[in-house]
């Protein structure tokens, strides 16, 4: 699966009504991350409900320079969310459905650890 084909596309919710655009896709990767990790898998979609603009990495907590750009993005995409890959229900070319009654988890990443 090519995952770029995921960006810029529509995203719908059950009753096909417009809940925003594909940004980012999120992987996670499992296992020993230094000697022998497992194979990346797709976590879920991110979608913002008013931009196709990407998060340019402020995403981050810790982006927080220069202060005017990562308080511009955040302010651009909030409401951002992540739906995870299970609530993903229909994947067509142009367009994704989501499962009645998926879940919006936060697309903020937290500081490496």
């Amino acid at each position: 699966m090519q995952l770029s084909r995921f960006l810029g596309q529509r995203v719908v919710d059950a009753g096909n009504h417009p809940v925003g655009t594909v940004i980012d896709v999120r992987l996670t990767i499992g296992g020993d991350l230094q000697h022998d990790p497992f194979t990346p898998r797709v976590l879920g979609l991110v979608i913002s409900p008013r931009t196709r603009s990407s998060y340019l990495g402020y995403e981050r907590t810790t982006a927080t320079a220069p202060y005017l750009l990562a308080r511009l993005l955040r302010w651009r995409h909030r409401g951002t969310f992540l739906a995870a890959w299970e609530d993903v229900a229909r994947v067509g070319d142009e367009l994704v459905a989501l499962r009645p009654g998926f879940t919006k988890y936060s697309a903020v990443l937290p500081p490496d650890e």
